[in-house]
């Protein structure tokens, strides 16, 4: 079993830097605002011969525990239940400050193994704060930069002899076998306080999330592992997207950016809407933003215990989104309520069908009679008194469905048929909701660029 490394430690010392440095991507947001970690993020690290788990908390802080702070700390204290090793993080240059006292006490409670970390101790300027963290009792501190990798091979040795090395795994073996259990890879996107923290709760049946009536307290976009049936699920939470002009703080801009990321590493998003205030400017470009990245695409209705009349609600919400999402018509529409946990495996089930939708292949010889059909019914218009002549069309990948279509001029089909053909291939074939892309590929004339014999 993979051990568990919890990085923890008052706000601004270093520990996002750290889980970065660690699992080698830029991961966890870094700003020099403290309190920019809010839940605990967790990833896959490498440090040499040791493979384990890392998990970054934030950062702690003596507040109540009706606030948002003490939602914060609920959370890391859960990260350290679950820890096999703590790594407590202080800032060599301030030194012992009183709340790493306090801490510090708490951390030596839990009666897990606790590496002291003086961070930002680069160069001689932090060793007095690094000495002065022997008051602790947490053992010897190990002066370390986390910024610039200074005491990476003495953090290697000392977790070397409190977790063990990774064994080691056969070259031969590795990688032959296909796993088909690949865990479907799902988004869950919206504006602030749309409830996809409090829905993606429900799902796992555990408080994982931070959650509450502040709007923007998702900050990092956070992967869990779940499974839905039998079948293994990847769920991202991301903070709320907010239109652009709105956005002025460069940590807003960071979890904004981080969002955008999960959603290019998504197969399926779940674009989630406040049922008693949907289909706002901001979800519209939300959701055209989703379909411009060729994801599979399920609009969710949150909060859908609070609406009376459901039945012709849902009939008006259905004609909206297709009236104000043609580019996406057809795509699966469900309610559910994250706060009282219902319309789950609706949700489930439909994201789980637009992944299947997302991926589907058709042959070329239905594509081709399918359009022999369409050019008989309605033929391309002439341009310049000579009329488009179009070919044949086939399919060369899917993941979005992309499709291309081969003849003469076709530079100079208008929009409105090249739309007419989407909507036509969307309809016979199946392929509600998701993104269609269509290629125009003209032949090449092979007489262009020869010179006329006199």
């Amino acid at each position: 079993m993979t051990p568990t490394v919890v990085i923890v430690g008052r706000p601004n010392v270093g520990k996002s830097t750290l889980f970065n440095r660690l699992v080698g991507k830029k991961l966890a947001l870094v700003d020099d605002q403290p309190g920019v970690t809010r839940d605990r993020r967790s990833g896959d690290a490498e440090l040499l011969d040791l493979k384990f788990r890392i998990v970054d908390t934030a950062g702690f802080e003596d507040e109540p525990a009706e606030s948002l702070a003490g939602r914060m700390r609920k959370q890391t204290d859960a990260a350290i239940a679950e820890a096999d090793v703590i790594l407590f993080v202080i800032d060599a240059r301030i030194g012992v400050h009183p709340d790493d006292r306090h801490f510090a006490s708490i951390v030596r409670k839990s009666g897990k193994p606790v590496l002291l970390l003086a961070n930002k101790a680069e160069g001689k300027l932090g060793m007095s704060g690094a000495y002065d963290a022997f008051s602790l009792g947490l053992g010897d501190p190990l002066p370390f930069s986390a910024e610039h990798g200074e005491g990476i091979g003495e953090l290697h040795e000392e977790l070397r002899n409190l977790i063990g090395a990774a064994p080691e795994e056969d070259d031969e073996e590795e990688g032959e076998e296909h796993d088909p259990s690949k865990p479907l890879r799902i988004a869950i996107v919206g504006r602030p306080n749309a409830g996809k923290s409090t829905l993606i709760n429900s799902m796992i049946g555990e408080d994982r999330l931070l959650t509450g009536p502040e709007a923007g307290i998702t900050r990092d976009s956070i992967g869990l592992d779940w499974e839905w049936k039998g079948r293994p699920i990847k769920l991202f939470d991301t903070a709320g997207l907010r239109r652009k002009s709105r956005i002025e703080e460069k940590l807003e801009k960071l979890a904004a950016t981080d969002a955008l990321r999960a959603v290019q590493f998504a197969e399926v998003v779940v674009v989630l809407l406040d049922a008693t205030i949907p289909f706002e400017k901001q979800d519209l470009t939300i959701v055209d933003l989703i379909e411009r990245e060729g994801r599979a695409l399920v609009i969710g209705l949150n909060k859908w215990d609070l609406i009376d009349n459901r039945a012709a609600k849902l009939a008006e919400l259905r004609e909206k989104c297709d009236r104000l999402l043609p580019q996406v018509k057809g795509c699966p529409l469900v309610t559910v309520s994250g706060i009282a946990g219902e319309g789950i495996d609706h949700m489930m089930a439909a994201c789980t069908h637009a992944a299947e939708v997302w991926s589907r292949r058709v042959s070329t010889a239905a594509l081709n009679r399918w359009l022999e059909a369409v050019l008989s019914a309605h033929p391309p218009p002439a341009v310049s008194g000579r009329r488009i002549k179009i070919r044949y069309m086939t399919q060369p990948k899917s993941r979005p469905p992309y499709f291309a279509l081969f003849g003469n001029q076709l530079s100079a089909l208008p929009d409105a048929y090249t739309r007419y053909l989407i909507n036509g291939l969307r309809e016979t074939f199946k392929l509600p909701g998701v993104p269609i892309r269509l290629s125009l590929r003209t032949s090449a004339n092979p007489y262009e660029g020869r010179r006329k014999k006199s």
